[in-house]
């Protein structure tokens, strides 16, 4: 089965601020030229570049080659997504990751809030990770770069909460962010309810279907959250990114659907921008439902 026709993406963007993309990992094991290919195939717009395999931190060659490969093709640069893993650094590591990026000219680099979780972590560990944020998000300001902090487990930022708290403390305002994904086995509900307290400190979303725990699924199989996190994103100043990832049994094939489905959300997700006070039913992951508006959640 073909996937549902979808509009433009730039078209999209014109009106949502919402950016669709790849996270090259997502096909980890193949050629950039391959990622390109299923990137455009699929009719997104922009790649982030991982740092392990298709663009590996202090290879300056392969990243300008990747850069004028994802030009002319007519993509967007993202993000380089690195492994940097603040507070376990060392100074040459964080020059190496910002060279490789700026090389591949990335305007966002994404990197790990350490190797332990939030629970787990003393103030001493805390006050390293900070430190190395706010040096290395200072030379990347100075080549004109933003900073990510990938929002996962096993890292300070593993709840939205610990996230908010991590961004007060390396207090630099617009230059370092934080990406979202919907935490592993949490409902809809209180997933949602952490991307509204992390509100404008996101830079991107990492967009899948895993259920209950790291079960794959179509996009379309969590299509109510993400008709959520869309209709929030939606019209919000400056731009987001929406990179797909982790798509069921690695395939092109299913990367093709998912985007289908991710840009008719955006599509989605425009119309309802345009109309004040709109609302929406969300069912959570135990099927009940809420309510959630533009801008936050309704009890």
């Amino acid at each position: 089965m073909c996937p549902a026709p979808y509009p433009e993406p730039s078209e999209l963007q014109s009106f949502t601020g919402i950016r669709p993309g790849l996270c090259s990992v997502t096909f980890r094991s193949s050629e950039p030229a391959e990622v390109i290919q299923a990137v455009t195939q699929a009719g997104l717009e922009a790649i982030e570049w991982g740092g392990d395999m298709h663009v590996p931190t202090g290879n300056d060659v392969r990243a300008k080659e990747i850069k004028e490969r994802t030009a002319e093709a007519g993509l967007v640069m993202a993000s380089y997504g690195s492994y940097l893993r603040l507070g376990a650094c060392t100074q040459r590591e964080q020059e190496d990751v910002l060279r490789t990026a700026v090389e591949l000219g990335a305007p966002r680099i994404r990197v790990w809030a350490g190797s332990r979780g939030s629970a787990d972590a003393d103030a001493q560990y805390w006050a390293g990770v900070v430190d190395d944020a706010r040096t290395f998000a200072d030379a990347a300001a100075a080549q004109g770069v933003r900073v990510g902090l990938e929002f996962h487990g096993g890292t300070l930022t593993d709840r939205a909460e610990s996230t908010a708290a991590l961004l007060s403390e390396i207090d630099r305002d617009n230059r370092v962010g934080t990406y979202w994904q919907p935490p592993q086995g949490m409902p809809a509900e209180e997933g949602l309810a952490g991307l509204d307290l992390l509100a404008e400190r996101v830079m991107a979303i990492h967009a899948f279907s895993w259920w209950p725990q790291d079960d794959r699924h179509p996009l379309a199989a969590r299509s109510a959250l993400w008709r959520a996190v869309l209709h929030r994103l939606a019209g919000r100043e400056g731009q987001t990114d929406i990179l797909l990832e982790f798509v069921r049994t690695d395939s092109p094939v299913q990367l093709a659907h998912d985007a289908a489905t991710l840009l008719n959300l955006i599509e989605e997700a425009s119309r309802r921008a345009q109309v004040p006070g709109d609302e929406l039913a969300v069912t959570n992951g135990h099927g009940s439902a809420l309510r959630a508006t533009k801008h936050g959640r309704e009890q």
